[in-house]
């Protein structure tokens, strides 16, 4: 059987859509027929043949998955169950996509252990736009609820959050997510002008220039927020910390505006502020399911449907090139098959 997939040949090289067959597929124990993926940064890296995900060649792009079993060998045993033909299941993480065959493609196979059951709420494709960004906002948001129960503090007063890189994927989710929870969110983005409208439609209260977080400053600043959720990373994390209230925590989930971070430790030790890091990538799998439990509750369908975009698997390509340019707001989901 043949079946289409993109694939990044070797380092450097961008990826191409080929054909490939099931002679080729992954080791694994569960054969997937894949209906839905999406384009996240991490893919759109790996697309471009730019560095930093990919490390095993060749290797077919696509951190997220989405799909029905079609195959299984004798006595899997799934997580928390088994998986049977037909079984709507899902995959985040796992190194899908940079040492381990990913989602764009029209067939995966993969370790069964890895499934999660797609929730009865979503559709697959919805299940597609949460996909590893939405996985991570809510990691992010369990790491800041956790945070105010142990600090006695609580989302009805409206605590103050920030979220940066907020028109991307996580920021997108994670405001809508903390919106719904009751946080009073401040949204941080380089398109302030051109974005404002629909952050505020997600949630957000304020929204602010990303420009006011990227230069260097003082390693403390008057506290503004309980609780930070940051993507980009760099000197923006930094300014973050350096205005965390006593008390309150910053989730660090992305590093697009750098992997530094020139900070010093008088947040932590002058005001007990907590750094937590989010790897959405080994997430043990207890906690992986409480957290799309969640998703599956927490998001109102209707919005996620609001920032999500649609494309056919031909389209990832081009979808990849204008992640990288900044061109690109919430989710992109490809629709594969289904």
């Amino acid at each position: 059987m043949s079946w289409r997939a993109w694939i990044v040949p070797e380092k450097g090289a961008p990826a191409a859509l080929a054909e490939r067959t099931d002679a080729e597929l992954a080791p694994g124990d569960v054969t997937i027929d894949v209906t839905h993926s999406s384009v996240n940064f991490k893919d759109g890296l790996a697309l471009a043949g730019r560095p930093g995900v990919v490390r095993s060649f060749p290797l077919v792009a696509g951190i997220d998955l989405v799909g029905t079993v079609a195959a299984t060998e004798p006595g899997v045993g799934a997580a928390g169950g088994t998986a049977s033909v037909g079984d709507r299941v899902l995959v985040n993480g796992w190194g899908l996509g940079e040492t381990r065959d990913g989602g764009l493609a029209e067939r995966a196979r993969v370790d069964a252990d890895w499934l999660v059951p797609v929730p009865e709420s979503l559709s697959n494709g919805q299940a597609a736009a949460i996909g590893t960004a939405g996985f991570t906002a809510m990691l992010a948001v369990l790491a800041v609820e956790e945070r105010a129960a142990i600090s006695g503090s609580a989302p009805d007063g409206g605590l103050p959050v920030l979220v940066t890189g907020a028109a991307g994927g996580v920021g997108s989710l994670a405001i809508a997510l903390l919106a719904r929870l009751g946080f009073r969110v401040t949204a941080s983005t380089g398109r302030a002008d051109a974005e404002g409208g629909y952050l505020s439609a997600l949630g957000a209260a304020t929204v602010i220039d990303r420009a006011e977080l990227a230069q260097p400053g003082r390693p403390l600043r008057t506290p503004r927020f309980s609780a930070v959720i940051d993507s980009v990373g760099g000197v923006t994390l930094a300014n973050a910390l350096a205005q965390t209230e006593y008390d309150g925590v910053v989730a660090a989930c992305g590093l697009a505006g750098g992997s530094d971070l020139p900070a010093t430790v008088m947040p932590f030790i002058l005001r007990g502020v907590s750094l937590v890091g989010i790897n959405s990538v080994y997430c043990p799998e207890p906690r992986r399911r409480a957290a799309w439990q969640r998703l599956a509750t927490d998001l109102e369908p209707a919005l996620l449907d609001r920032i999500t975009a649609t494309v056919p698997l031909d389209e990832a390509g081009a979808v990849a090139q204008r992640i990288l340019a900044g061109g690109v707001r919430g989710r992109t989901v490809v629709a594969i098959a289904g």
